[in-house]
């Protein structure tokens, strides 16, 4: 079947075996009825689930959407502190699930002299074992004067070129561009060239050189490096290539009791406040919260003061597989002579069938990034990725869910994730919120239940003077719908109404075992994620999901 016989849904740049693999919720569905079966099941009779959105009114009308389950920061024998070949990788992610992955390997001059042409060639043979899988390849970016950025590019035939030319011009390890303190006389130099560096990937996409590249921010608070500004400056470069930041690290099972240590945290969050750190951050945002990131995890904090400038920055979760917890492999032993520098690629590991030390889940086991698509396919991820079409839950505790805001007086869909509805003065609204309830036990047996779903909402005041503010005093949640109980597929009808200025609106729930008085009080948020006790922190007895925000825009 050539590119011009594809269904007119069917993204070229994925082959036609591809086509029927979807989003875990939805597996089953489409096993047994099909892909137009399910389409039609899941839309409705006039309107197949992927049908593409056709012009939108002042109300809004999004698309029927699929989504696609995925995880954008896995690591294997690629990177150097990383064990995995990728096999076992893409075998882990089928069987949790995973619809698409991106191997993000850390930069460093191994990788980039020796290892990224290498590892395109396994992950082409990765893609040919794995039909049903979207797997990228991507780098671990070391920003310079910050942290981590996942970088990837949608498949093409410079894909590798891309990441490696990137690697070379713009990684803080590799230039030495590290500081980034605050007295720091690199300090500008360095931040300046992080902003260089996106503005330039912007570039290839816009010329055609890759056909579509994205960077996301990795744990922005475990060292506290990524300032308010930075995060600010990287997304003001190119919001459409710097589209957000993990939520929620990946490294979840570092505190599972007795296991690694007893200082240890969820997220591998152990860190103070140094000399590189920003020195607005309180010592309270050094560790995770439901296994969130202080940054997410605070109604009314940094993301929600991103957010209160009315663009789209999403959030996402994700593995960040080095070595799984209880696995028994270890790193293989090095051939005389060789090393990391000289190969760029880390001997295959050995099974030991003695349990090693390790902080990860397998991609999908634990993590999970949901993407709305309207269609299948690599650029389509991106394209939802991009759109802000995301939720993101933590031990399988939701199958599925679908939000929706729309005017009363609207026969529409509405906007969904990341979408904007413009409205007028005063004008009733509803938020549909469709859950669908986990129907299976989760990797660790346990059959999850969520027991409450909470609506945060905040005004939008548009761009700051100050751009290392991170406080949101307009947002909080405003209300709570305990769904203890509640099974199969159901819709929560909660009414909004548009006042005198733009607002957002965003959904968090829990599984309802550990929460209390948010970091900023319990009058912004009443009972939201909490730290766990050093070395306690059992991550599949404190789930939650989140959504990225629906914007309402009113007008006069």
């Amino acid at each position: 079947m050539t590119e011009q016989q594809l269904p007119s849904w069917a993204d070229p740049a994925v082959s036609p075996a591809d086509l029927d693999a979807q989003g875990v919720s939805r597996r089953g569905l489409l096993r047994r009825a099909g892909l137009f079966g399910a389409a039609f099941a899941l839309g409705s009779a006039a309107t197949p689930a992927f049908a593409a959105s056709g012009k939108r009114g002042l109300g809004g009308d999004d698309p029927h959407l699929a989504y696609l389950v995925g995880d954008h920061h896995v690591h294997s024998v690629y990177s150097h502190d990383a064990k995995y070949t990728f096999s076992q990788q893409a075998r882990a992610a089928a069987k949790y699930g995973l619809d698409w992955m991106v191997f993000n390997e850390h930069s460093n001059f191994g990788h980039a002299n020796y290892g990224a042409k290498l590892e395109h060639a396994e992950i082409v043979k990765a893609r040919a074992e794995n039909p049903r899988q979207l797997i990228f390849q991507g780098l671990e970016w070391y920003i310079p004067a910050a942290e981590h950025c996942t970088v990837f590019a949608a498949p093409g035939p410079h894909e590798t070129d891309l990441l490696t030319q990137f690697e070379l011009a713009y990684d803080g390890k590799l230039l030495g561009y590290t500081d980034g303190s605050a007295t720091g006389t690199d300090t500008a130099r360095n931040e300046a060239h992080a902003v260089k560096a996106i503005k330039w990937l912007a570039e290839q996409r816009r010329s055609g050189y890759v056909d579509d590249v994205l960077v996301i921010a990795n744990h922005p608070l475990r060292l506290g490096i990524d300032s308010p500004h930075e995060l600010r400056n990287w997304r003001d470069a190119a919001p459409e290539i710097m589209i957000g930041m993990e939520g929620a690290p990946g490294a979840q099972g570092a505190a599972i009791p007795g296991w690694r240590g007893a200082t240890s945290i969820r997220g591998e969050y152990e860190n103070k406040q140094s000399a590189q750190s920003w020195a607005g951050y309180p010592a309270e945002a050094y560790v995770t919260y439901g296994g969130f990131d202080w940054a997410t995890a605070t109604v009314g904090g940094l993301w929600d003061s991103m957010l209160a400038e009315g663009s789209l920055y999403s959030i996402t979760t994700n593995s960040d597989n080095h070595r799984t917890v209880f696995d028994t492999w270890k790193n293989g032993d090095w051939p005389a002579g060789q090393n990391f520098d000289n190969t760029g690629r880390l001997p295959d590991p050995v099974n030991t069938d003695t349990p090693q030390p390790g902080s990860d889940f397998w991609p999908g086991e634990f993590s999970r990034t949901h993407v709305g698509v309207t269609r299948y396919g690599y650029r389509s991820v991106m394209a939802g990725l991009r759109a802000g079409r995301v939720w993101v839950d933590h031990g399988h505790l939701l199958d599925g869910l679908d939000v929706r805001v729309k005017r009363d007086c609207d026969a529409g869909r509405g906007v969904t994730l990341g979408g904007r509805l413009r409205v007028r003065k005063g004008e009733k609204l509803t938020l549909y919120v469709t859950v669908t309830s986990t129907s299976r036990p989760n990797p660790q047996g346990v059959l999850p239940e969520l027991a409450h779903v909470d609506l945060i909402r905040g005004a939008v005041r548009g761009p700051v003077t100050d751009r290392d503010g991170w406080r949101a005093p307009d947002t909080k949640v405003v209300q709570t719908r305990d769904v203890s109980g509640r099974k199969g597929t159901y819709t929560l009808r909660i009414p909004l109404t548009a006042g005198d200025e733009s607002f957002y609106v965003r959904l968090r729930g829990s599984d309802g075992n550990r929460h209390g008085a948010g970091y900023l009080g319990a009058a912004i948020d009443p009972h939201g994620p909490i730290p766990h006790e050093p070395g306690n922190g059992d991550p599949w007895a404190d789930t939650w999901f989140y959504s990225n925000p629906v914007f309402v825009d009113v007008t006069g």
